[in-house]
């Protein structure tokens, strides 16, 4: 982790204006084609939630601004960014966890299912290991949403928020609604325009 130096920044400006507001977020709902990965994932045996978080990974730790975090009256990067995504139970209530990224799909994909076991062994809502460093994210694999809006703890809140759709198939294709929710005080149209790109190559390999 290292810290910016705010008055040398391209975006002080920008970052001083925008953390004043109410609510300085903004969000996009974004369709993926996901036809390779879910046929990826059902060549390997390996969830589908698990081979497409773990390329939104790879695209949110490819983007600067996207690691980027308000910490007190600091702008903090991260080396690397994680998932804290919402794990459902047999009773349907959910646990948050925290899935700690690795470029290796594989030790992911344990990383995730270390994750499902503790929280379904558990009433907590909240992980044991916690921090800015990941992104909020969850699936509603049982609606396939246009438009979504995720609740926000103050204009200090500075943690990226993804939603994931159900994939639908349209003609041959599987298409999947991506919402993404960031802090204009750090992250641009221009860097989600980035992740949107990137995530889209990832899905594809």
């Amino acid at each position: 982790m290292k810290v910016l130096d705010i008055n040398s920044w391209n975006r002080k400006q920008h970052y001083e204006h925008f953390k004043g507001l109410t609510d300085p977020y903004f969000a996009v709902t974004i369709p993926f084609n996901v036809t390779k990965a879910y046929q990826f994932s059902k060549d390997n045996n390996i969830s589908f939630f698990a081979k497409y978080l773990h390329d939104c990974m790879k695209a949110i730790n490819a983007i600067k601004a996207l690691k980027l975090r308000i910490l007190k009256d600091n702008i903090v990067e991260f080396n690397t960014i994680h998932a804290s995504a919402t794990i459902m139970r047999d009773d349907n209530t959910f646990g948050f966890s925290f899935i700690d990224f690795n470029s290796d799909l594989g030790v992911f994909v344990k990383n995730i299912e270390q994750e499902k076991k503790r929280i379904n062994s558990s009433n907590d809502l909240f992980p044991p290991k916690n921090g800015l460093d990941c992104i909020h994210c969850s699936a509603m694999p049982w609606l396939n949403f246009s438009g979504h809006k995720e609740p926000i703890s103050s204009p200090f809140d500075s943690v990226p928020k993804i939603a994931f759709s159900k994939a639908s198939k349209v003609n041959n294709d599987f298409l999947m609604n991506v919402s993404i929710n960031v802090n204009h005080a750090l992250v641009d149209g221009y860097d989600v325009g980035l992740f949107s790109e990137k995530f889209q190559v990832f899905l594809n390999a």
